[in-house]
């Protein structure tokens, strides 16, 4: 297995300088990762650093929280589509879901994944706040919406990826669907864990580390 395409190389934190990004991708194109995962302002500046490549651009909306309007999340995937993002990844609306609203938040998976068109949507469910019925909810609920992955967390809440959830997450989508970890995988052996528990891609910080 070619545990490099497994990786998204991310750089999400608040005060990320453009040098920071362009190292990123520096880095994600030597090892050769499946993609970056940076905020939605620095896209074309990777897009261009990453051509010749074939290192995909990701991005993520309505993140951290998930709070925003669904017509906000729309607007940003549509944006982010159209300023060169390869791959969505969205936060839930969690509140939605623990009041159990799951046409809500169905509907909102929904909207933007037909914004994202063919292009991956990654379903961020932030295990840390769930139970395990409601992460199962939001499983299905996202592979109902027609999302290409379910990913555990933004690595910005209580905590991140933890073995029991991405085998949960797996267990509840089946082999149809990409499962993403994310959120404190920081060794080869954290990647190994993930993967065996049924993780399909890893979110990760320390994408040199772990190779």
């Amino acid at each position: 297995m070619k545990y490099n395409k497994l990786i998204d190389n991310t750089l999400l934190k608040a005060d990320a300088t453009k040098q920071e990004i362009l190292a990123l991708c520096e880095e994600s194109k030597q090892y050769d990762f499946k993609s970056v995962c940076i905020n939605p302002c620095f896209i074309p500046l990777a897009k261009k650093a990453l051509e010749g490549s074939d290192v995909l651009v990701c991005t993520v909306i309505g993140f951290p929280l998930g709070s925003m309007t669904t017509e906000a999340k729309v607007f940003e995937a549509k944006d982010a589509i159209e300023k060169g993002a390869d791959e969505v990844d969205m936060v839930i609306n969690v509140s939605a879901l623990k009041d159990g609203n799951d046409e809500y938040v169905y509907n909102e998976i929904k909207e933007i994944k037909k914004a994202c068109g063919d292009h991956t949507l990654k379903v961020i469910i932030e295990t840390c706040l769930l139970t395990d019925e409601e992460k199962v909810k939001a499983c299905t609920l996202a592979k109902k919406a027609g999302a290409n992955f379910v990913k555990t967390s933004t690595g910005f809440s209580k905590w991140g990826a933890k073995v029991e959830d991405v085998a949960l997450m797996r267990k509840t989508v089946g082999n149809d669907m990409g499962v993403k970890a994310s959120g404190g995988v920081r060794t080869h052996q954290d990647l190994l864990d993930m993967v065996e528990a049924g993780a399909s891609r890893i979110g990760t910080s320390k994408g040199s580390a772990l190779m």
